[in-house]
C-alpha cells in the first residue's frame, strides 16, 4: 500500500511540474538493463532491514514486468560499528541479490560510492542515501526515463521539499549551489543532490578519475553527456531519529566545501585575492599622495591609529591570501602523495567478486 501511494504521488509531482516529460516504462528506445544501486552508509542498522525490503519489493516489480533484466544491491559498509553488517551477512542469505563490500577504515561518502561503482556491474548504476530520504520507489521512474531517450547517460532527481530538514541546512544548501555556479566550471542543478541513475559509460568515466577528495555530484556534472530531471518530495528518516547528518555550519561540513566543492571546480578565490590586492596596492599609493600633500601643506599629524589600522588591514589580508593558497597547495600535496582514495578489506557476493574465504 505505501509503495502505491508513493508512485501514484510521484507521477503526480512529474505530471504537474511544467519542467518535467511525460515518461512511460514500455519505452523501448534502451533495453532493459541490469541495475545496480549503490548504497554507502556508516552505522544504519536500524534502517537497512525496512531499506533492503522496499529495494527488493520495487526491482523484483520492475524485473517481473519486463522493464529491467535483473538487479544487484551494492552496500559499502564505511567501517561501521554498529550490527549493519550483521543485518546485511543475513539478508545475503537469505536472496542471492546483494553485494557487500566492507572498507578497512572510515573513508567518507564519496569514496565509498566510487568504490561501489567500481565494483558494480550494471548497465544503469542508481546511486543514493541509505536513510531512505530518498525513495526506494521512485527508482521505476528513474529507469523508464534513462530508457526514454537514447541519448540520456544520466538521470537526476531535484527535491521539491526537504522533510525533516533545518531551515538554517535548507538556506546554506540553496545559496550554496548558486555560489558554487556562479564562480565555478561547471552548472550544479539546484536542489538536486546525490540520488542520481548513471549508465554504464558514465560510470566507467568517473572511476577512472583519481583525485583526491572527489565531489561526486560536481564530477558527475563536469564529464557531461545528456541529462534528464525527475522531480521528488524527500522524506523523513524512517527510523523516526532526528537528523543524523552533521549541521550545516560544522566545521566537517565546511572543510569538505572549501576541500571539494569550492577549490575542485574554481580558481575564483585566487583570483579575487589578486583582486583585492590591486585594489589595495591602488588604495596605498593613492595614500601615500594624500600624506605627501598633508606634509607639503603642513597639515601632517603623525598618527598611531591610522598606522596601526593599516597594518591590520594589510597582515589580515596577507594571512587570508596565504590562506587561499594553502588550499590549493594542501590539494596538490594530496594527489601528488599517491595514496588510494579507499581500501577494500573484504567483498561477499554471489559471484567472482567474491573475496570472502
Amino acid at each position: 500500500m505505501r509503495s502505491n501511494l508513493l508512485l501514484e504521488n510521484y507521477s503526480t509531482v512529474t505530471a504537474n511540474n511544467p519542467d518535467s516529460t511525460a515518461i512511460t516504462a514500455t519505452t523501448d528506445a534502451k533495453p532493459p538493463p541490469l541495475v545496480s544501486v549503490v548504497l554507502s552508509f556508516y552505522n544504519e542498522a536500524t534502517v537497512l532491514p525496512a531499506l533492503i525490503e522496499r529495494l527488493r519489493t520495487t526491482l523484483r516489480e520492475e524485473r517481473s514486468k519486463g522493464y529491467i533484466r535483473d538487479y544487484e544491491l551494492v552496500f559499502i559498509n564505511d567501517s561501521s560499528t554498529d550490527l549493519s553488517l550483521d543485518i546485511l551477512m543475513r539478508e545475503f542469505n537469505a536472496g542471492n541479490d546483494l553485494v557487500i563490500i566492507n572498507m578497512s577504515n572510515n573513508f567518507g561518502v564519496s569514496e565509498c560510492v566510487l568504490a561501489g561503482m567500481s565494483y558494480s556491474k550494471g548497465d544503469a548504476v542508481v546511486y543514493m542515501d541509505a536513510d531512505l530520504q530518498d525513495p526506494p520507489e521512485l527508482l521505476p521512474e528513474l529507469i523508464a526515463r534513462w530508457r526514454s531517450d537514447p541519448d540520456v547517460e544520466v538521470v537526476y532527481t531535484t527535491r521539491l521539499s526537504r522533510a525533516g530538514e533545518h531551515p538554517l541546512k535548507l538556506f546554506v544548501t540553496k545559496w550554496g549551489y548558486r555560489f558554487i555556479n556562479s564562480v565555478s566550471q561547471i552548472e550544479l542543478p539546484v536542489d538536486s543532490g546525490d540520488f542520481k541513475l548513471l549508465s554504464r559509460r558514465v560510470v566507467n568515466e568517473l572511476v577512472q578519475l583519481r583525485e583526491k577528495n572527489p565531489f561526486v555530484r560536481g564530477l558527475v556534472s563536469w564529464v557531461g553527456f545528456k541529462q534528464a530531471q525527475v522531480f521528488y518530495h524527500r522524506e523523513e528518516r524512517a527510523d523516526g531519529r532526528e537528523q543524523t547528518k552533521r549541521s550545516a555550519m560544522s566545521m566537517k561540513v565546511i572543510n569538505y566545501w572549501l576541500d571539494t566543492a569550492l577549490i575542485s571546480f574554481s580558481d575564483a578565490p585566487l583570483k579575487a585575492m589578486l583582486f583585492i590586492g590591486f585594489v589595495i596596492s591602488l588604495t596605498s599609493l593613492g595614500y601615500i599622495f594624500v600624506v605627501l600633500f598633508q606634509k607639503i601643506m603642513g597639515w601632517y599629524e603623525p598618527g598611531w591609529p591610522a598606522l596601526m589600522a593599516a597594518i591590520l588591514l594589510l597582515g589580515g589580508m596577507q594571512l587570508l591570501t596565504l590562506g587561499v593558497l594553502g588550499l590549493y597547495i594542501n590539494t596538490i600535496f594530496m594527489n601528488t602523495r599517491g595514496r588510494p582514495n579507499y581500501i577494500v578489506k573484504n567483498v561477499t557476493a554471489p559471484d567472482e567478486r567474491n573475496t570472502q574465504s
